[in-house]
């Protein structure tokens, strides 16, 4: 890394590189196969929904099941969003 006054290069310490290596890690761009880049979506609905057919399973109170219901409320909203987003025409935006 290079020093902001001399324009030599200082070493990071220990934790600077790590924290370095993470972000880069974290920020790094995942690319999909074009087929499971499409059915992202679907499968974020049928999740939520076969979440949701769970908890009508479920015939007495469990600890499990808000938890079931969370994930799919967050799922079907997810689902939506990521369809509607992909239809969108430029003309919308």
């Amino acid at each position: 890394m290079l020093g902001t006054a001399t324009g030599k290069e200082t070493p990071l310490t220990e934790t600077r590189e790590r924290k370095r290596n993470s972000a880069n890690f974290v920020s790094r761009k995942i690319w999909l196969p074009k087929l499971l880049y499409d059915s992202l979506p679907f499968f974020y609905l049928v999740s939520g929904i076969a979440a949701f057919l769970t908890t009508l399973y479920i015939s007495e109170w469990f600890w499990v099941l808000p938890h079931y219901l969370l994930f799919s409320a967050a799922c079907l909203h997810l689902g939506i969003v990521v369809y509607r987003r992909r239809r969108r025409s430029p003309d919308d935006a």
